[in-house]
């Protein structure tokens, strides 16, 4: 009966030593004060993504395109752990990134185009039609439609047709 009575107050006790050491990482994970997840953009046409958070890892791609944008899904110290749009996941140092917001069009069908419109309506006039993959500046987003702009266009868009902004986030 004793020896039952110590291994449940060790367990106890080591379960809340346990649940510290989890909320410890987890403040550390949150360095920025920001929200994560969150979405931002790659600030360089050059940008190294590590296995790991600290120079000391394997770069295991580099993305070439300024204005990509990819979700915060961790953080540690100086380093962001982030994931793009087709589900890719890996370490980039802070100062590579951007606060500037951007998107990607997605469609379900990559042959489809998305249409961007005058308005926030259906009904509106459209101005022009994207491909999937063209990525835009997102300008505002509310009620369920962002104004985007890019390369010789500037309309508004279904918000589910974004990624790079959550469903129903107001962006201004």
């Amino acid at each position: 009966m004793e020896l039952g009575r110590f291994c449940s107050r060790a367990l106890v006790i080591g379960l809340f030593c346990i649940s510290g050491i989890v909320a410890a990482s987890a403040a550390a994970l949150t360095t920025s004060g920001l929200p994560v997840p969150r979405y931002v953009s790659l600030k360089s046409d050059h940008v190294n993504v590590r296995a790991g958070p600290t120079k000391d890892n394997d770069v295991a791609w580099v993305y070439t395109r300024s204005g990509l944008p990819v979700e915060i899904t961790a953080e540690f110290e100086n380093w962001r752990r982030v994931r793009d749009s087709e589900g890719a996941e890996g370490w980039v140092y802070h100062s590579l990134l951007s606060g500037r917001r951007t998107a990607v069009i997605t469609m379900k069908n990559k042959d489809d185009l998305a249409s961007l419109y005058e308005r926030a309506d259906t009904t509106s006039a459209v101005t022009a039609r994207l491909q999937a993959g063209v990525v835009a500046q997102v300008k505002h987003c509310a009620s369920g439609w962002c104004h985007v702009a890019g390369n010789g266009f500037d309309g508004w868009i279904e918000q589910p047709r974004l990624w790079g902004v959550y469903a129903d986030e107001k962006v201004d």
